[in-house]
């Protein structure tokens, strides 16, 4: 349910800067590039506690009008229009589209005696599952959603495997939406069953321990024509029978006096308890209930009533439940609750508070092992179930690890690890040895050796120290002529931690450089570095933003007119209310899907769930924080902002396209200068998730063609190069 779709683009291009001005710095009042179509105006205020705030373009809230259409179709054509006319723009297409053809996997799991794990051969638009009795089996393919949709657009968006290894129960997204449908297939069939379950949203389906069905969340079906528009309250827990239709599915449980909450069920491993996980938004605190599954007609129980913090389910030794809690442990800690003396004072700390933040903690091979942050990089370490430390995991280098699932008896597991220039490896892991070994390797047709990755600490505005990778080619001049892709996020608790991108990549090739910094409002630090960002102390992640921009200047890395920044979903928010707050340290600023309405945003889908981070402007004192900051409400008229170049898509349910539109309409009447404008709509895509292959590669072409043409970046044609290949830089 949270905003995090990070989409780190950047293309592969050799290129050198030339003297002069960007077309974001020429700005010169009435000099105005563009012709940009019509937004009319119309006369809607609205009061917020007394502040008078006008909403010219409310009208483009309503995707399905033939006004807004109209808008649409002319923006993209002008948009389009900008981007065909880019030199370089169909070759940074076939250079993306030569390095995004290798072949890649998802990290291996096991279930009713069977391997499951899905490949992408390079330029399928979806990566396909498939499923093998024993690691170095020959695969078979089990799934193939390439096959659901000609455009590649129906994307897998969740599966689980029935115990006895005889079903597999998959979740599908078509166009990017939230709104998922469930099917089952028979493993060794191949063939789909009858069941079909629809109107899930933010659910995964959790099996009973004899197969005979699974657990699942979803919303009463909403109206058709506003689907991806309405706001979404009430979800229900139910448990799904295989082989009846969803109208007999026996609801588990649900709240009518809390619209808010969202249930997460989960059986035990040892299939006797149902544990629900109740959310509210995207707070990082839950409820947790349980109900016995051995004894029928048992009632739902509450176990951890509060809402007071954060408690992940690990696994249970009987009555005994295993949990990651940051309740009295900021950075995360392990606890075991008995759910026969569950009062606090009876919980025993397994793994206690250590310096580094807590991420997860499996339960594999009767050991613990636990993945913490440190810095921003991954740090894993295996614990037996006393506590007792047994061993740091040996990483492969400085980067991100994820994986390490199972279950208390298997004596393996799997692990992926990447970092900034390492593409995402598997690796197998001997829990008794300590020992991994790789099983497998994808194949990037790029030297890594020619990159280096830096991490700094700088200063933001109150002092705090923020960390920032920076990644580039060796031997980068600090003369300040570097173009410089500054990306960031700073919100709802997540963390950004080294992975290796393909357009990243070809941004490093033609001499880029790529900063990473990590602001306040993640989660790199514990609660507290996430609480330090979010409601009314929100403008700290706007001024961490702002000093990684500062430092990348004062330390020659950059320049105003070579710098871009960017980022999606709450890393939108993040461009728009940078870019508006210091228009003249950006050359170009690219916001995707991003949350621009700060007044609004609750008013949408699943936006009221993000108030935990944002405030609400039903509030006094977060509407008078909100609209201090808001992108939308912060444009002003004859202000020279940075060529801008907006992204959306038209089946986004997260963050509701409207959003960019109006945005977009506001800054197009307000720019003062030269530089453009401009939104990319895309269609049949959402939020970013399960986006096509072909659909990423079309996006990054287009952005960072704009950005060679915005920066002043020159890229001169090579008759006798390949296809693909990286093209000969410039002088002029």
């Amino acid at each position: 349910m949270h905003l995090k779709l990070h989409l780190k683009h950047a293309l592969a291009l050799s290129a050198i800067l030339t003297s002069g001005a960007s077309i974001a710095q020429q700005c010169h009042a009435g000099s105005q590039a563009l012709t940009y179509p019509i937004s009319k105006k119309i006369d809607q205020v609205d009061d917020y506690h007394g502040v008078k705030v006008t909403d010219p373009y409310r009208w483009l809230e309503n995707g399905n009008s033939d006004d807004t259409k109209a808008w649409i179709e002319a923006q993209n054509k002008l948009t389009q229009g900008f981007l065909e006319k880019i030199p370089a723009r169909e070759a940074i297409r076939e250079r993306l589209t030569k390095l995004w053809n290798f072949e890649r996997f998802s990290v291996p799991f096991k279930e009713g005696g069977r391997y499951f794990y899905s490949r992408n051969d390079g330029l399928q638009n979806q990566a396909v599952l498939y499923t093998v009795k024993q690691p170095d089996d020959a695969p078979r393919l089990l799934l193939d959603p390439n096959q659901l949709a000609a455009d590649g657009t129906v994307a897998l968006a969740g599966i689980a495997v029935s115990p006895n290894g005889k079903y597999l129960a998959y979740g599908t997204a078509a166009s990017g939406s939230d709104w998922n449908e469930w099917k089952v297939r028979d493993i060794e069939s191949g063939k789909d069953t009858a069941d079909h379950l629809q109107w899930v949203k933010f659910s995964g389906a959790s099996w009973t321990h004899d197969s005979s069905g699974f657990f699942y969340s979803r919303y009463d079906a909403p109206k058709e024509v506003t689907k991806l528009a309405d706001v979404n309250y009430f979800q229900k827990l139910y448990f799904h029978k295989i082989g009846t239709p969803q109208n007999d599915d026996v609801l588990v449980y649900d709240r009518p006096d809390q619209k808010e909450w969202g249930f997460a069920g989960h059986v035990t491993d040892d299939g006797k308890y149902l544990i629900v996980s109740i959310s509210q938004g995207t707070e990082q605190k839950n409820r947790v209930y349980y109900k016995d599954l051995s004894k029928k007609d048992a009632a739902m129980l509450p176990l951890l009533d509060d809402f007071d913090a954060s408690y992940d389910f690990i696994d249970n030794d009987g009555p005994v439940f295993l949990f990651n809690s940051n309740k009295d442990a900021p950075k995360g800690r392990i606890i075991a609750i008995d759910t026969r003396q569950p009062a606090a004072a009876k919980w025993r700390v397994i793994v206690p508070e250590a310096e580094q933040t807590l991420q997860s903690a499996n339960l594999v091979d009767q050991r613990l092992v636990v993945d913490y942050l440190k810095d921003a990089r991954s740090q894993v370490k295996v614990f037996t179930l006393e506590g007792k430390l047994i061993r740091e995991v040996a990483l492969p280098g400085i980067g991100s690890a994820s994986g390490f699932g199972g279950k208390r008896h298997d004596k393996e597991t799997f692990y992926s690890f990447t970092g900034f220039t390492t593409p995402a490896a598997i690796y197998r892991y001997d829990l008794a040895s300590g020992k991994s070994s790789l099983y497998r390797q994808p194949k990037v047709a790029f030297d890594p050796s020619a990159f280096e990755t830096r991490q700094v600490f700088y200063s933001s505005k109150d002092g705090t120290q923020v960390p920032m990778f920076i990644v580039s080619k060796k031997g980068l001049k600090l003369d300040g002529g570097n173009p410089t892709y500054l990306y960031g996020y700073g919100g709802f608790n997540i963390s950004l931690t080294p992975a290796f991108s393909v357009a990243n990549l070809a941004w490093m090739e033609m001499g880029g450089v790529y900063a990473l910094p990590n602001l306040r409002g993640g989660g790199e630090y514990g609660k507290a570095w996430h609480e330090a960002g979010t409601k009314l102390q929100k403008q700290n992640v706007f001024d961490d933003f702002i000093g990684a921009a500062q430092w990348l200047i004062a330390n020659k890395y950059t320049s105003p007119q070579k710098l871009a920044i960017g980022g999606g979903s709450n890393g939108g928010l993040l461009v728009g209310a940078t870019m508006v707050q210091r228009p003249e340290l950006f050359a170009a600023a690219m916001p995707q899907v991003g949350v621009m309405d700060m007044l609004r945003f609750h008013k949408f889908t699943i936006g009221w769930g993000w108030t935990s981070d944002y405030g609400s402007s039903d509030n006094a004192d977060e509407f008078k924080a909100l609209y201090a900051y808001s992108p939308l409400h912060n444009l002003k008229s004859g202000t020279c902002y940075p060529a801008t170049l907006v992204t959306t898509a038209d089946h986004d349910d997260r963050v509701v396209p409207a959003h960019s539109f109006k945005f977009v309409a506001t800054e197009q009447a307000d720019q003062a200068g030269a530089a453009p404008v401009l939104i990319r709509i895309d269609t049949k895509a959402g939020h970013g998730a399960g986006k096509p292959t072909s659909k990423l590669i079309d996006e990054v072409a287009d952005r960072w063609g704009f950005l060679t043409k915005v920066l002043d970046m020159h890229i001169a044609p090579n008759a006798d190069a390949v296809a693909g290949e990286p093209l000969k830089p410039s002088a002029n």
